[in-house]
């Protein structure tokens, strides 16, 4: 006969609360054993005491007309985007950055979610409020980047791999505690440099032992293999390569026992390389972007907030209008950074007198993508500047 045993660790935290501060305690699961006499290994069956609160929180910010606003650049970036008003790369003007876009005011209205570096998470505002206190009070669910970053990946075309998962355990259990309540790991595919076969494996290895770790501790894990605009490629060959990057992620996060009610989804659209002559319309890339969802993205992951890759921030909000003009198995959406601060950042310069008009140039992009997410935008009225592209060939994030 078989036999079965049942492990139970100490009781779940209240699923109801996104209040931080509350008391951490380690999340409880239940694994099954069957020992069959003839058997030579043991059939594992895992349980997450969190799998109701990751898909209420996935829905959440898969919510219609919202989207995610990505602030989660590391402090050297942040840097770069200060120097680029003449800003010195101090946490003073950090926090005088962070504090203008989570006050917004009404950006929940538009922002279901905000993905925040882990120096935010821990910030106050310039008024001495904790920045994860004001993104609650406006709806909008707090996240956590959790990798550290690209190194070069040995025995690759000179492509990279994404490191962070020693300690990932008890880091995310610790942000889970300081109020985040998703998280977000980026990793990188770059066509010019091939991708090889190994690149692949490890970005979508890499993506799944996230996404399971995060998930056991009670956070959302955005998955995000970004396929790089760098190259002269054709659309087709994007396609292509996003197809076996895709397969490849959803075969480990299923291999990894990750629950798909539970993530959120942040891929490229599909496009031209940047350096491609022949450029696609807003209506092509909706086509390929759907086609290549539709062959690969299990209707039951709740949303798919793009990522705007360099895009300008008027294409970007193009493109995700054209994908929502018929409805989808997925919340199709948007997790913007550049395509939604670019403008607004200009506009702040450093001045706190442009605050509140920066504040408001942050809100018409919000409110552009919110109506892009519903179908409903139409591009008038767009100034200049965002119209520019803000592709970077070799970015570094």
């Amino acid at each position: 006969m078989a036999s079965a045993s049942l492990l139970k660790s100490s009781p779940v935290f209240d699923k109801s609360e996104w209040v931080k501060g509350q008391t951490l305690r380690q999340p409880s699961f239940s694994v099954v054993r069957c020992h069959p006499a003839t058997a030579t290994s043991a059939l594992t069956i895992r349980a997450g005491s969190y799998a109701d609160e990751l898909v209420k929180t996935a829905k959440t910010v898969a919510s219609p007309g919202r989207g995610i606003l990505a602030m989660d650049e590391s402090n050297a970036t942040c840097g770069k985007r200060l120097a680029s008003i003449g800003l010195e790369n101090t946490e003073a003007n950090r926090q005088a950055y962070r504090t203008l876009l989570v006050t917004a005011p009404g950006l929940g209205k538009y922002i279901s979610g905000a993905i925040l570096f882990e120096e935010t998470l821990y910030q106050s505002t310039t008024e001495g409020k904790k920045i994860v206190d004001i993104l609650v009070e406006q709806k909008i669910v707090p996240g956590i980047k959790v990798d550290k970053g690209l190194v070069p990946l040995a025995g690759s075309n000179n492509e990279s791999w994404c490191q962070g998962l020693d300690g990932l355990a008890s880091r995310t259990a610790a942000y889970y505690q300081q109020g985040a309540r998703f998280a977000k790991w980026r990793t990188v595919v770059s066509i010019p440099n091939g991708p090889s076969a190994l690149a692949v494996k490890e970005a979508a290895w890499g993506l799944a032992r996230y996404a399971a770790i995060s998930q056991d501790n009670g956070l959302v894990p955005i998955v995000e293999p970004e396929i790089l605009l760098d190259g002269e490629h054709g659309i087709d060959r994007t396609f292509e390569v996003a197809l076996k990057v895709w397969s490849e992620v959803f075969f480990y996060l299923a291999e990894n026992n990750v629950l798909f009610e539970g993530i959120l989804l942040k891929p490229s659209m599909v496009t031209p390389g940047a350096e491609c002559k022949d450029r696609a319309t807003p209506q092509q890339v909706a086509d390929y972007t759907l086609k290549l969802l539709h062959r690969r993205i299990p209707p039951s992951v709740p949303g798919i907030m793009f990522l705007s890759g360099g895009q300008s921030e008027v294409e970007a909000t193009l493109n995700l209008n054209a994908m929502n003009q018929s409805p989808n198995p997925w919340h199709v959406s948007f997790s913007y950074a550049r395509a939604l601060q670019n403008t607004c950042l200009k506009t702040w310069g450093g001045r706190p007198e442009n605050v509140k008009a920066a504040q408001e140039t942050l809100l018409v992009r919000a409110n552009a993508n919110s109506l892009a997410q519903l179908g409903k935008y139409t591009g008038e009225g767009e100034s200049e500047e965002a119209k520019k592209g803000m592709f970077v060939k070799g970015y570094v994030y």
